[in-house]
């Protein structure tokens, strides 16, 4: 093992450790040094396929930004909530069980054996690991057995740099409250600190950065001034849903960025559209939407739990979900299929995606219970086809033709289940010989299993040309990878990248 580590903790969730990663990971590779990143333990459902597996999307854009393709090593295990009780264990890429909350705590341990194996065939191939934590270590409950973080690092013997976000208030409190609670040995891993989120001049903190080093003998190693371009760097905690709608600009294809369901009649007008997408309580792979959200022709509103899909729309998207009957269930709570029912009459289109393509039909049937007790729940119909889950899952990443504008589709599956049906004789697209998907007689109805479809150009401005709007903006890829650019050149300015590198170690114990 020849790679050195270096391991990121948070203070808590969400303070921008994968972005972070992501940006330091394309810094150093722009030096020359082969970097990867590796997560021991993902807790999301926005999913990526690396490889015939599944990892944690964070993983597949830290990846990206290290210029390597994605692989199941960088994230061994990846927990895919289910329910509010339980999750599907994902393990080096592959399902390997359902177990509640309770039991996978009382069980985690089982699973480091293989989060070391990737960790050293990880170090193995690389000069640097940069290792992201999960949550915080100050969940001192979680410490006996834990192998996302404290636990992690001491197998390994790695230094870990603590991530506080100053945006959230009581950031001091945060970093020294955090070493307060760990113990000796543990506290004595953090070596630095980064600072987060700063809004405003960064010599205002100089203060308290003075104070913290004071305080705990550690160094601030930077801190970092809010990155509004993050926006448009795909999210992984649906988390980032709440203010999803913020973070597209205002522009005349989006002429405000809160959720609106008034202003104009339904149909495209001057070659823009809206487009409308029921924000499920288990959401899965929405990703999916961030190309269209970044398009200049498309006004996208994510509505919440509460509120009424919009009356406006040219299209109403269903997304992907980890749990769709439970999320049909909810659709129907909230009242949203009447909304979808009443746009359907109306001529307005409806495109399903995976779970969301199930939920067209007119049944989901899980007759082994794989996603909770065995049934089947009636979909809301606008497809003539039926979906059976079984335990068989589908992970592959794949290319296609959509049938209706005969461009071609990069994309990745996965999912349970089969959908069959007279519609599916209509395909949405073809897989070489093997159709994908199923379209209404009319063609205003559609339903496909491919994620990730919208970040192929020809497709998506081809697509959004049907709907009457225009995309005549940068490809999807290339802006991603413009914004890495510019993320590494941002954490560049404001982080002592030499100080970082000289606290990586070759690691040790594993």
């Amino acid at each position: 093992m020849s790679a050195r580590a270096l391991m990121f903790q948070g203070t808590g969730s969400d303070v921008g450790k994968s972005l972070i990663v992501a940006g330091l990971c394309r810094a150093f590779a722009d030096r020359g040094l082969s970097v990867a990143p590796f997560k021991p333990q993902n807790m999301s459902n926005n999913a990526a396929v690396a490889q015939g597996g599944e990892i944690g999307r964070a993983q597949a854009l830290q990846a990206k930004a290290a210029r390597l393709t994605p692989h199941v090593d960088m994230n061994p295990v990846l927990l895919k909530p289910e329910s509010e009780g339980g999750a599907q264990v994902i393990v080096q890429g592959q399902r390997a069980a359902t177990l509640s909350a309770r039991a996978y705590f009382s069980r985690r341990q089982e699973f480091l054996p293989a989060v070391l194996e990737s960790f050293r065939r990880l170090a193995a191939a690389h000069d640097l690991i940069l290792v992201e934590g999960a949550g915080s270590p100050a969940e001192v409950n979680l410490r006996a057995g834990d192998i996302a973080n404290m636990g992690f690092a001491a197998e390994i013997d790695a230094p870990v740099v603590l991530i506080g976000d100053i945006h959230r208030g009581g950031v001091i409190a945060q970093l020294i409250g955090t070493l307060a609670v760990l113990d000796a040995a543990d506290a004595g891993r953090i070596r630095g600190f980064l600072i987060n989120n700063f809004h405003g001049d960064p010599a205002l903190f100089a203060d308290g950065r003075a104070f913290i080093e004071e305080r705990t003998g550690r160094p601030v190693l930077g801190v970092i001034p809010h990155f509004p371009d993050a926006a448009r760097l795909p999210a992984e905690d649906a988390l980032a849903l709440q203010t999803a709608n913020a973070m597209s600009p205002a522009s005349p294809a989006n002429p405000s960025p809160t959720i609106s369901g008034v202003g104009r009649g339904r149909g495209a007008v001057g070659g823009h559209a809206h487009i409308t997408v029921p924000r499920l309580a288990r959401i899965a792979n929405f990703d999916d939407l961030d190309p269209l959200r970044a398009a200049p022709g498309v006004r996208l509103s994510l509505i919440p739990p509460g509120r009424a899909l919009p009356g406006d729309a040219d299209l109403v998207i269903l997304p992907g979900s980890k749990s769709t009957r439970a999320d049909m269930a909810f659709l129907r709570q909230q009242g949203w299929d009447i909304d979808i029912m009443a746009h359907a009459r109306r001529g307005g289109r409806v495109l399903g995606i995976c779970g969301g393509y199930q939920m067209l039909g007119r049944t989901i049937a899980d007759p082994d219970g794989l996603e909770g007790e065995p049934g089947a729940t009636a979909g809301l119909g606008l497809l003539d086809v039926e979906t059976v889950l079984t335990g068989e899952k589908t992970v592959r990443e794949t290319t296609a033709r959509h049938v209706a504008t005969d461009t071609a589709i990069t994309a990745y599956e996965i999912h349970l289940g089969r959908t069959t049906g007279p519609d599916a004789a209509r395909p949405f697209a073809l897989i070489g010989e093997t159709p994908d998907g199923a379209v209404s007689a009319d063609g205003r109805i559609a339903g496909t299993y491919l994620h990730g479809a919208f970040t192929s150009d020809a497709f998506r401005r081809a697509f959004l040309r049907q709907l009457g709007a225009h995309d005549a903006g940068p490809s999807y890829e290339a802006t991603i990878n413009a914004t890495l650019d510019a993320l590494a050149g941002h954490l560049a300015h404001h982080i002592d990248l030499d100080a970082l590198l000289d606290l990586a170690v070759p690691a040790g114990r594993a």
